[in-house]
């Protein structure tokens, strides 16, 4: 019988989104736990710092252990744990004397299932026999954008139309696309990038120069992303006077949106075009987004430079994934699992870099974001450098033939 490897795509675009319901659903209710649960702020920006922690952990263990595990039941424990973390949310705080550990452990538990998520899905996809694979690894990756925007606009929807009150009924819904999904992983064919055995180890990986290269290419590529996206609402409130909705809606909705158009639309006619060098045009915007942002003096000109380095970010992750895997087809899970574990160590670089500028400089968000161009930069040097050595080698490979 024939394999139905769109049910796998389908499969996987659904994880994506779970990942970015697991990721966008709870920093929406923050201030509700601080005021309902009586939690400071302090603590409660222990959340994302313990969501990203637990994402780190499951990539480095994926790096050593996904293989004997299995990419099947990998992947459906991503969906059961990003379930279950979602449906404790809405039960474990009042069951616990102190709210907050119900948080955290409900918030570790879906960040086990997304940091899962992140490791295998692309790796599923790249070892499905389809056609131009860096088209449909972008495609795959904008799943994630849309499902940012889906999750923030339904649940600011549902807010307004039943009450913020009633949020752990909609923890309780944003459950169903994970279990839903479980069946979609159990049915869907699954191989494997390299045969059991055959995949370099995380000792021969390190050894490979070229991979060193893709672990910058990956830290500036999540830096690039999160340090503009994660302050991009800040943003929109400090230079526009806007409300916090209003912000979270121009700011980080239309970041996303952007991003998601740009691997959409490389999707779609990523096959005439060369990824390299889309890359590196992509980081050149992305430094003049950067650069509008914090050295304009009209304010709606610096919004304009945060959203469309949305749509200049969007080829970076799952392009560096693709070129990557294209040039070291031996790296196997580890080396996805290693690459994911960069970007999100430059998801944490980032917006923290840029937080510590904007500190020292007396809270000035333009001075701060000015350091972000540094990303970029990072991000064309890189590819420069991985174009020149994979030309190098291919003209040694052809000599001793």
């Amino acid at each position: 019988m024939q394999k139905n490897y769109r049910l796998t795509l389908k499969a996987c675009y659904l994880g994506f989104i779970t990942q970015a319901i697991a990721a966008n659903f709870a920093p929406l209710l923050f201030l509700t736990f601080h005021t309902n649960y009586h939690i400071s702020l302090g603590r409660i920006a222990l959340i994302p710092t313990a969501f990203f922690l637990a994402q780190l952990i499951v990539d480095a263990l994926c790096a050593r252990y996904v293989d004997k595990l299995g990419y099947r039941r990998g992947i459906v424990a991503s969906q059961v744990a990003s379930a279950a973390g979602l449906i404790g949310l809405a039960f474990l705080p009042d069951l616990f004397p102190d709210p907050f550990i119900g948080i955290i452990l409900s918030v570790i538990v879906y960040a086990l299932g997304s940091g899962l998520i992140e490791v295998l899905g692309s790796p599923i996809v790249e070892a499905c026999p389809f056609d131009n694979k860096e088209s449909v690894m972008s495609l795959l990756h904008s799943f994630y954008c849309w499902g940012s925007v889906g999750t923030v606009l339904v649940s600011t929807l549902f807010f307004l139309a039943f009450g913020v009150e009633n949020w752990r009924i909609l923890a309780c819904l944003w459950a169903i696309v994970p279990l839903y999904n479980i069946g979609n992983f159990l049915r869907c064919p699954i191989e494997h990038l390299v045969e059991g055995g055959q995949g370099m180890t995380i000792g021969q990986l390190c050894k490979t120069p070229l991979f060193w290269v893709a672990v910058v290419l990956m830290v500036c590529s999540g830096a690039s992303e999160l340090a503009m996206a994660q302050w991009a609402s800040a943003y929109a409130e400090d230079a526009l006077g806007l409300t916090k909705v209003i912000g979270d809606l121009t700011g980080p909705c239309l970041f996303a949106i952007a991003m998601g158009i740009s691997r959409v639309l490389y999707g779609k006619f990523g096959e005439k075009i060369e990824l390299t060098g889309f890359m590196l045009g992509s980081g050149a915007l992305c430094l003049v987004c950067y650069m509008l942002a914090s050295m304009t003096a009209r304010p709606i000109w610096g919004l304009v430079g945060c959203i469309v380095c949305g749509f200049s970010v969007g080829i970076m992750w799952p392009g560096t994934l693709s070129i990557t895997s294209a040039r070291i087809p031996l790296g196997g899970t580890a080396l996805f699992a290693l690459l994911a574990m960069a970007g999100d160590l430059g998801g944490a670089l980032g917006p923290s870099l840029v937080g510590y500028v904007t500190q020292q400089c007396g809270d000035q968000l333009r001075a701060g974001l000015s350091v972000g161009c540094i990303f970029p930069i990072g991000l064309m040097i890189g590819l420069i450098v991985m174009r020149r050595y994979s030309r190098k080698h291919q003209a040694s490979k052809a000599s001793r033939a």
